[in-house]
């Protein structure tokens, strides 16, 4: 059939030179669609004599299948084109400068705390570490705090609820009086000096750095804070050791070699004797300075 070849070749020129996979549609539409050209070819075989019909059909599915096998192979190669053209369009320039992101910091606190026990290691400190929630015995009545200090008032420390009553036959041996079972949240770092004291045989040199936890919340107190202190135990140490240590620490830690430092006597009811440490600073325009002055 003229008719089928002239639309066969057609289209498959069409086929050939389309460009996108939008025209490549198009002609499938315009030869096979419900009112495509070969379509309406296709029903006018039914008023053809039978023996016509039979070669025009013959000639239109053979023009159908080249058509249909045309428009997939240019189906599949203009959708790798434009794969390969979305994939090229979205491709990152790795020649492009990148911003660098913010690194991180660390916190002050634990700066600081690093430094502590650095300038301490170097004074041949080891750092203990001990539980946030504490026995009463070890946080109050082994370090000499008698049942009605006020440091013990529920408006002063965190108390956790109680726990079944017990006495360790530790506890009993040392002389632990009241309620020695119940839990606080531990006020100080000082029960790490009594678990390491009852662990550990002297000579003992110790730094305990540490949060803290109190009952006080206003603009100048936090509920939770940090605290450092050291231990030393051995039969040769003295006050004028102390000093030494506390000297040497303020004068590394503000990097001033000729920092005033000042001892002042105090009372501690588990230390005796018992001094406070006083530096050396001035105000300058308003502003404190470490190390001038002796205020």
């Amino acid at each position: 059939m003229d008719e089928a070849d002239r639309l066969r070749d057609e289209f498959l020129r069409e086929i050939r030179e389309a460009a996108s996979l939008d025209a490549l549609e198009a002609i499938r539409i315009a030869a096979l669609g419900r009112r495509g050209r070969l379509t309406e070819l296709m029903r006018g075989l039914g008023a053809l004599a039978p023996e016509a019909r039979r070669n025009a059909g013959a000639a239109l599915n053979a023009a159908k299948d080249e058509i249909t096998t045309a428009l997939a192979e240019a189906g599949e190669r203009l959708g790798r084109a434009a794969r390969a053209a979305q994939l090229a369009g979205e491709r990152a320039d790795v020649t492009l400068p990148v911003q660098a992101g913010e690194p991180g910091r660390i916190h002050p606190i634990s700066q600081t705390i690093d430094e502590i026990i650095a300038i301490f290691g170097e004074m041949g400190f080891v750092v203990a570490e001990g539980p946030h929630i504490e026995e009463d015995f070890y946080n109050f009545t082994a370090l000499n705090i008698p049942p009605e200090h006020p440091a013990r008032q529920e408006h002063d420390t965190f108390y956790l609820p109680p726990r079944p009553a017990h006495r360790s036959n530790r506890e009993a041996t040392l002389g632990a009086t009241g309620d020695s079972s119940r839990l606080v949240l531990r006020t100080h770092t000082s029960p790490v000096q009594i678990r390491t004291m009852l662990a550990q045989k002297p000579p003992l040199r110790i730094i305990v750095p540490g949060r803290t936890f109190r009952a006080d919340h206003d603009a100048t107190h936090s509920p939770m804070f940090h605290q450092v202190e050291g231990l030393v135990v051995d039969r040769t140490t003295h006050m004028g050791h102390l000093k030494g240590c506390l000297i040497e620490f303020c004068r590394a830690f503000f990097d001033i070699d000729d920092l005033p430092v000042r001892f002042r006597p105090s009372y501690f009811p588990f230390t005796e004797p018992s001094a406070e440490v006083d530096i050396g600073c001035s105000r300058e325009g308003g502003e404190l300075k470490i190390g001038a002055g002796s205020g």
